[in-house]
């Protein structure tokens, strides 16, 4: 039960992805969080080495989707800057989120990487559907409120994170689910 929380690769920031790993394993998609994943929380402001990695991620082949729970002006805005397609007020983890994306991708879970900052959503969900998931460390300290009651929990996974991504998750990920 406990696996469902665990990514199956956990980085600093959506920089430290291993884009190469990811293509050996047969990974054509991206499906990317917003919040605190590519931009901090509630700004539609893109670092340039992060719309610059997006952009290179497009070039090398991969298709790459915005979902967030966020709202829809401030979701396309981001999602039309980078030319890409997105999700809005996508009610994560529920599977209906990750089902629209995949749609817009034309992408099977198997093919899928989903990147985000929170275990509870993110992975969770990402998990669930199937995919290959993608913790990043989140950009900013500053969040929603519930965000952070969350971030309590979630250090509990955390602190055993390391330890189980290496015995029970060694990249690249197998198991009932997983592509590999």
């Amino acid at each position: 039960m406990q696996k469902i929380f665990y990514p199956d690769i956990y980085v600093d920031s959506v920089l430290d992805i291993p884009l190469d790993c990811l293509r050996n394993t047969n990974i054509t998609s991206l499906i990317l969080d917003l919040d605190n994943t590519i931009t901090e929380w509630n700004s539609n402001r893109l670092a340039p080495e992060i719309a610059a990695w997006i952009s290179d991620t497009k070039n090398k082949g991969f298709k790459v989707c915005i979902v967030s729970n966020n709202n829809e002006k401030r979701v396309l805005g981001v999602a039309e800057v980078l030319d890409i397609p997105c999700v809005c007020r996508a009610g994560k983890p529920l599977a209906r989120a990750f089902r629209r994306a995949l749609a817009k991708l034309g992408a099977t879970p198997h093919e899928t990487a989903m990147v985000g900052d929170q275990i509870f959503t993110d992975i969770l969900g990402g998990n669930l559907m199937g995919m290959i998931t993608i913790l990043v460390s989140p950009i900013n300290k500053r969040e929603f409120m519930g965000t952070r009651i969350m971030r309590q929990v979630e250090k509990l996974v955390l602190t055993r994170l390391p330890t189980r991504m290496e015995k029970d998750r060694p990249y690249p990920p197998s198991g009932p689910g997983k592509p590999g």
